[in-house]
């Protein structure tokens, strides 16, 4: 039985599903005084505080600040709320759950005036349904179909304080629900009780207080840690946990990019009424990164995270950009960095099967780059062996088949979308090749992803026992570094530069450092990358390190890819500062990335898709899935002694 938090809008909720296609749900509104009603998407504006979250799921808790509507952004992606200092403790939300083998607790406490309610619903459409209740404490019945003819779920509620519990009039839409009302000033508990197996719930309800209690006391007991700061520890678990979600059609576990990335249906929606969400919303390097910050605290949910990600590959080898169970990008990809997550995730939680399924889909993508496509590898660069962003024009989703902002999207945006780095202003030096579908450049970043994965992938094919193909790719990595050097290195730079028709592009970014990672240059090249690195006119200062260099015009915009801070190149970077040997700058990378993070959770309860590089504060989307890599970069250099 899978329990929790696992529909992307269900903040605050639960599903409960014995298989795939079969489930019912729980969720909460709230009703203000005024008459204004907050459910489903409402509550991502009003989090102030995610976590603890075991995961197994044994306890979870997630408080939100009912007043963070009052903001003017406060629905907006990235939009402001009310700052948690400034709330009194009578406009607070708080919802625990806790599950057992046959049976979940949720406890709900409300601090302020208005009406809770309680819903029982079906999510996706799902088979089940809900029912009164005819006998005990006031509750409900859930109907589950199974394979044995029906699985039965009883429920059961309770209140304390307030003003008590109302029946609805009328069922409606196959739910069922209770109310709380609290009055200014008077906290209003409930807590509630589903148990399946022939489990009684009205028996555990006295239970309730005492069974959450002691599992919030031995997650915080058990939780991973790390000695020096064990708040780098807790923020990579609570706010991965809270992403995890799972696909309704599989009963797959999955981390999305964050709960607000689970794109719309196209064709959805009527008149006025906005998209349905779709089941689900994977993003490739994204998963794979969400792999490598679950592996702190469960193997078997990094690899499900993982292997989730590589099955949205397409039959021709393209694990896309997106992917959802709807729609999706055929026509492109996004940076390889999947074998490298594999690789590193084995050697923390080692599954031969996993890594053995894993096996099959990166090779088939890591063969998709430089497939023929009109006699030519499919993302050749101008000079070969290179490579360069693209998109496969015939490949493009219909029209009304995408979501509507990627609707006549040019050939030259799909591109730059495919590298993950949507408005980075080296692309705008670089014309769309209509003709190859790519970009008219040789990508500094993309050659060394494409060289990175080559050498990941080619040493997991030695772990799994398949020494020929690891010799080839092997060789082929070999090449490819060669070609690096021999176009892409500028002496006078002292760095890897984009190639361009006209030469060596003049603008310089934060993956222009990537070849480190890769293991590209020689010992005295990366002496002399380093150089640009800790200058502060460039990229080395207080907020570090921004995509693109101080001195570039485009810096000042602070605008997504242009000039802010992201955790996935800081977190690259750093792993090629340490592959060099460069191990106090690797420390101080952490540590400033790491400070920067947690001020800004520490302060606003959130989890920042970027940050200012001016300013160091949060930027972007509230809660994203790869904004802890700050934290883990920091907790590795914990591991290795080297310090923060």
């Amino acid at each position: 039985m899978h329990v929790g938090a696992l529909e992307a809008r269900r903040w605050a909720g639960l599903v409960l599903s014995p298989g795939p296609g079969r489930g019912v749900g729980i969720r909460l509104a709230f009703v203000t005084p005024a008459g204004e009603r907050r459910e489903w998407d409402d509550w991502y504006g009003m989090v102030s505080r995610v976590g603890p979250h075991a995961p197994d799921f044994s306890y979870a808790r997630i408080e939100f600040a009912l007043d963070s509507q009052s903001s003017p952004e406060a629905g907006a992606a990235g939009g402001g709320a009310v700052d948690p200092r400034s709330r009194t403790p009578a406009e607070s939300l708080v919802l625990e759950w806790s599950r057992r083998e046959d049976a979940v607790a949720l406890r709900v406490r409300m601090e302020a005036a208005g009406r809770l309610e309680l819903i029982g619903d079906v999510p996706w459409g799902w088979e089940g349904r809900w029912e009164r209740a005819e006998r005990g404490l006031p509750g409900w019945r859930a109907r589950v179909p199974g394979v044995d003819g029906g699985e039965d779920l009883e429920v059961v509620a309770a209140f304390a304080g307030g003003t008590g519990w109302r029946r609805p009039a009328e069922d409606s839409g196959g739910e069922a629900g209770w109310r709380l009302e609290s009055g200014a000033g008077v906290a209003g508990q409930v807590a509630m009780v589903a148990a399946w197996g022939g489990k009684g719930a009205e028996r555990l309800l006295g239970e309730a207080d005492a069974w959450i209690d002691e599992a919030r006391a031995e997650w915080e007991r058990r939780r991973p840690r790390v000695p020096g700061c064990p708040e780098l520890a807790e923020s990579i678990a609570d706010n991965l946990m809270w992403t995890v979600l799972i696909q309704p059609e599989t009963g797959r576990l999955y981390t999305p990019a964050g709960r607000r990335w689970i794109f719309p249906i196209a064709g959805s929606g009527t008149g006025s009424d906005p998209p349905e969400p779709d089941d689900w919303t994977i993003f490739g390097w994204d998963t794979f990164f969400n792999a490598l910050l679950l592996a702190t605290v469960s193997g078997d949910l990094a690899w499900s995270t993982l292997l989730a990600g590589t099955a949205t590959q397409y039959p021709n080898g393209n694990i896309p950009n997106w992917r959802s169970r709807r729609g999706g990008t055929p026509d492109r990809s996004q940076p390889p960095v999947g074998s490298f997550a594999a690789l590193r995730l084995h050697r923390a939680h080692p599954d031969p099967e996993a890594l053995a399924a894993a096996y099959p889909a990166l090779l088939a993508w890591a063969d998709w780059w430089v497939a023929d496509k009109n006699g030519r590898p499919r993302r050749e660069g101008l000079t070969p062996g290179l490579l360069a962003w693209g998109s496969d024009t015939d490949l493009v989703p219909a029209p009304g088949r995408v979501p509507p902002w990627e609707t006549d999207a040019t050939g030259h945006q799909r591109a730059a979308w495919e590298s993950g780095q949507d408005d980075l202003p080296l692309w705008d030096e670089a014309a769309w090749d209509s003709r190859r579908e790519v970009l008219a450049m040789s990508a500094v970043d993309l050659c060394s992803y494409r060289a990175l994965d080559l050498e990941s992938l080619s040493r997991i094919a030695r772990v799994l026992g398949d020494g020929s193909t690891g010799e080839r790719l092997a060789a082929d990595y070999r090449r490819l570094a060669a070609t690096m050097n021999r176009v892409l290195w500028s002496e006078a730079a002292g760095l890897y530069l984009d190639e361009l028709p006209s030469g060596p592009s003049g603008r310089v970014a934060a993956s222009n450092f990537l070849p480190l990672a890769a293991g590209i240059p020689d010992a005295r090249q990366a002496g002399r990358m380093i150089e640009t690195l800790r200058d502060p006119a460039r990229f080395w200062g207080d907020w570090i390190l921004p995509t693109v260099s101080r001195d570039d015009p485009a810096f000042r915009d602070q605008q997504y890819w242009r000039g802010s801070i992201w955790p996935p190149m800081n977190y690259l970077v750093l792993q090629g500062l340490r592959r060099y040997g460069f191990t106090a700058l690797a420390a101080e990378l952490a540590r400033k990335g790491a400070e920067m993070f947690l001020a800004d959770r520490r302060r606003t309860g959130r989890c920042r898709e970027n940050f200012d590089a001016r300013t160091g504060e949060g930027c972007g989307q509230r809660f994203q899935s790869w904004a802890p890599l700050f934290a883990l970069g920091a907790v590795e250099e914990l591991e290795a002694g080297a310090g923060p």
